[in-house]
């Protein structure tokens, strides 16, 4: 444990001395709490009754004025103002509650529970006047209170590193941070219950996978000891959503967690959440509709409009959203036409736009570096990405009139894209062919390239119906709907290098 400061060792002594008085700072019976900070502000507003109440929180500051003070307590939704008389508190049983233990041994940051009734005071506040005082829970450590000198604030908690790193502050002192969270809930809750209602079944698929399957991407790999074999963290949950497809499932989702093996920056975080449907005899011209509604429906849920403002940019998630091919989109922003080109002319016209590639790369990956480049950070309203090349989708299936495309799309917000979903290739023949290919780009050096799935291959051989299929980000479409800059601010808990 670190060595203790002047201010820590003053609290320890304060939770002795409150033992030493009889007194549990922290007591195991049930303190029941009938009312909440901004319920009760509310409440009293429309109906200036004086209620009894009993309220439980963090003493977050305090006022000593003699024989009465004030306190502001913070509960779960809010901040409440205390007034706290000697001679309400004082009791037989606790004569020195008020002048010792309220004045001289509780602390910023202490839980304790109120009972008392609501009042306003003479200055307009609404408050609450305290008949009882309760210790429900002594802090050992100082929260950094902000507090103002001259129009200067001292003590803000406000590097990032640390914010991230102890949320649990971050959380108690720094305003919206925990309203952040709450909209958060309210996507999960809203998407969940538009997926409900649409019939769908969401269900639950493994997180340790023996091959890496459903994305292209670098995996985190682990070893099973009962088994003494290597797996590996998933990266998808997309082969396993589809086998039950086959199975005999009209629609199934999974919102969890995938891991990808890669770097973090302002918008990825290599453990992150994702939302993955799939929906059988649909396309994905339906899925684009469907993901309209339900973004739109989200959005009004969490800002109550259709809009959010993102970077300074007023995003509009109102349908319909315009739908673009990708090689029509390159051509618009390079004036290089891609359509129809072989590996070593899209090489060269890297080459011509001094991208940096690496031998390894095929048609797919490079087109996907030009796009990444050129276009993708220029789409700030939705924009649906269309009918991605053959090459870049191997899990796709063909385009019913355009020769060497697929039926893919990629949605992009804010530059960023949103979601990722296809009409899902269920030709067995033709995905094991994709997977050779793959492999083939595996020899070569790539080690975001798919593992040939054979289970999966067996699946698909007793046949999988027509079926449209949509992954989408869950971290980032907080990010969207709540304004933030950065994928840390939407995460809990998100990587943080080791402490030092």
């Amino acid at each position: 444990m670190a060595e203790l400061n002047e201010q820590e060792l003053v609290r320890r002594q304060s939770l002795q001395t409150m033992r030493d008085m009889g007194i549990d700072p922290y007591p195991a019976a049930e303190y029941v709490v009938t009312a909440y900070s901004t319920d009760i502000k509310q409440e009293f507003e429309q109906t200036a009754e004086e209620k009894e109440v009993s309220i439980a929180g963090r003493l977050m500051s305090r006022r000593i004025m003699g024989k009465a003070s004030f306190i502001e307590l913070q509960d779960s939704k809010g901040r409440i103002q205390v007034y706290v008389s000697r001679d309400d508190i004082n009791t037989e049983a606790q004569p020195e509650m008020y002048n010792t233990v309220f004045k001289k041994l509780l602390d910023i940051g202490d839980f304790i529970g109120i009972r008392g009734f609501v009042f306003r005071t003479q200055t307009g506040a609404i408050s609450v006047h305290a008949k009882e005082l309760t210790v429900l829970a002594k802090s050992l450590k100082v929260l950094p209170i902000v507090k103002y000198k001259d129009g200067v604030a001292y003590d803000k908690f406000d590097d990032p590193e640390l914010r991230y790193r102890q949320r649990y502050v971050d959380l108690v002192v720094n305003d919206g941070v925990k309203d952040t969270f709450l909209k958060r809930a309210t996507i999960l809750r809203t998407m969940r219950q538009v997926l409900d209602e649409a019939g769908y079944t969401e269900v639950e698929t493994p997180t340790l996978q023996s091959i890496a399957g459903g994305a292209s991407a670098r995996p985190f790999i682990t070893h099973f000891n009962a088994l003494d074999i290597d797996m590996y963290m998933r990266i998808a949950t997309e082969l396993y959503l589809k086998r039950l497809i086959v199975g005999g499932f009209e629609g199934v989702y999974e919102i969890g967690k995938n891991f990808r093996n890669e770097g973090m920056d302002r918008t990825h975080n290599p453990e992150f959440t994702c939302m993955e449907l799939y929906v059988q005899y649909k396309d994905y011209n339906w899925m684009m509709s469907f993901t309209e509604q339900l973004l739109e429906k989200i959005c009004i849920a969490v800002n109550g409009s259709t809009e959010s403002v993102i970077d300074g940019n007023v995003v509009s998630f109102k349908a319909p959203y315009r739908r673009l091919p990708i090689l029509d989109a390159i051509k618009e922003k390079t004036g290089y036409d891609l359509d129809g080109k072989t590996e070593d002319e899209i090489r060269d016209i890297c080459k011509a736009l001094k991208l940096e590639i690496e031998p390894s790369w095929g048609k797919g990956k490079m087109i996907d570096e030009i796009f990444g480049e050129f276009c993708e950070g220029t789409f700030i309203q939705p924009t649906f990405i269309i009918d991605y090349p053959v090459e870049m989708s191997p899990l796709t299936k063909m385009h019913r009139s355009k020769p060497g495309l697929t039926e893919r799309f990629e949605l992009m917000v804010n530059g960023k894209e949103l979601a990722n979903a296809y009409s899902e290739l269920n030709d067995p023949i033709d995905q094991y062919e994709r997977f050779k290919e793959q492999m083939r780009l595996a020899d070569k050096g790539d080690d975001e390239a798919m593992i040939i799935d054979h289970d999966f291959m067996r699946a698909l051989e007793y046949g999988m119906p027509p079926t449209s299929g949509i992954g989408i980000g869950i971290d980032r479409l907080v990010m969207f709907m709540t304004g933030k800059s950065t994928i840390q601010e939407v995460l809990l808990f998100p990587q943080m290098r080791k402490e030092q």
